[in-house]
């Protein structure tokens, strides 16, 4: 059945009928999800961060893989992929997301109570690695994590974080493609952002304890194994 699609700004070097055609071949997001993505989109600046339908369904699939027990999600936003990532986890599972904005944050809030893993998600609002700093004492070890914050620190998550992934776990950062400006020369000389995202492409894919998989979902999503 074709579903009734809702047309916003999207990362706009796919075709936009190809993510259509995407949506519409997908399993559906949850009576919540959607009544969240229509919020963010309605209620909330730069609703192009949310992860959105597709994205999140991805998300929710590679959980639901490795049904993990500990879960760290590196930009809250208003809490979409934090709730597509808690649909694989274990009963006993716990998920940490992370965000330095209050205000965000009081939107994922509201929606992440109204889900059925309100107890098995902490919210910890700051900056990202001073938080990944104090959960890396709490945590033994990290199961699936997925990084969606400042692009300009994506190797300093990295660099916080491989050692306590464990063999075996995925490690998942987006906006690795950045709107296709990553293939752009001029932005790769003056945009620092997309300097930085580019050496962490380069980095990741030559780290001999991972294996790497770079997948042109939506913005780009950089995708490893420990091995």
């Amino acid at each position: 059945m074709k579903k009734n699609i809702v047309y916003f700004a999207r990362m706009d070097f796919i075709d936009p009928k190809i993510v259509d055609y995407s949506e519409q071949h997908t399993q559906e997001e949850s009576h919540l999800l959607a009544e969240l993505n229509r919020y963010t989109h309605t209620s909330v600046l730069k609703p192009r961060m949310l992860s959105g339908h597709l994205q999140g369904r991805f998300l929710s699939f590679i959980s639901h893989m490795i049904q993990p027990m500990h879960v760290l999600d590196i930009g809250t936003y208003t809490g979409y992929s934090a709730l597509c990532l808690a649909e694989g986890m274990k009963k006993e599972g716990r998920l940490y997301t992370l965000d330095n904005n209050e205000e965000v944050m009081y939107t994922a809030a509201g929606f992440i109570k109204s889900s059925a893993y309100s107890k098995q998600i902490e919210m910890l609002t700051g900056e990202a690695l001073e938080s990944i700093q104090l959960l890396n004492q709490r945590v033994p070890q990290w199961d699936l994590i997925w990084m969606d914050a400042e692009k300009s620190q994506y190797s300093d998550y990295y660099h916080a974080l491989i050692d306590k992934l464990r063999p075996g776990g995925i490690m998942m950062a987006d906006n690795v493609l950045w709107s296709g400006k990553i293939l752009d020369q001029k932005a790769l000389e003056k945009d620092e952002d997309t300097k930085l995202l580019d050496a962490f492409n380069k980095m990741v894919y030559q780290d001999k304890r991972v294996e790497s998989l770079l997948m042109p979902i939506r913005d780009g999503i950089m995708m490893l194994r420990k091995l």
